[in-house]
């Protein structure tokens, strides 16, 4: 399961309604919003490509003016990669390419 730890910055005059969108995700905890309006939080998905898809939708939102990733973290899941029971669908090279090592 990927963990990652974000900074979302807020719009300081819709704040509260942002919170109250974000508390519809189950994968999001907040830890703290700051009086510049950075919230600190945590998502916890069961793929990267599932935290890639909520972090898109999060910067949908209306009074979402940044969203930053601090840390990430992904053990289980290339160890899922290694073992071939699971295939990335992520690449990291040009947009379109797969990964060299995936068929």
């Amino acid at each position: 399961m990927p963990i990652g730890g974000f900074v979302i910055a807020l719009d300081r005059s819709i704040q509260d309604e942002v919170l109250t969108q974000f508390a519809k995700f189950s994968q999001i905890e907040i830890h703290g919003v700051d009086e510049e309006g950075n919230a600190v939080a945590v998502i916890d998905t069961e793929t990267s490509d599932e935290m890639e898809q909520l972090t898109r939708d999060l910067q949908k939102i209306d009074g979402v003016l940044s969203l930053g990733v601090t840390y990430f973290h992904a053990e289980d899941e290339i160890e899922k990669i290694e073992s071939g029971e699971l295939k990335p669908t992520l690449s990291f090279g040009r947009k379109g390419e797969k990964p060299a090592n995936c068929s």
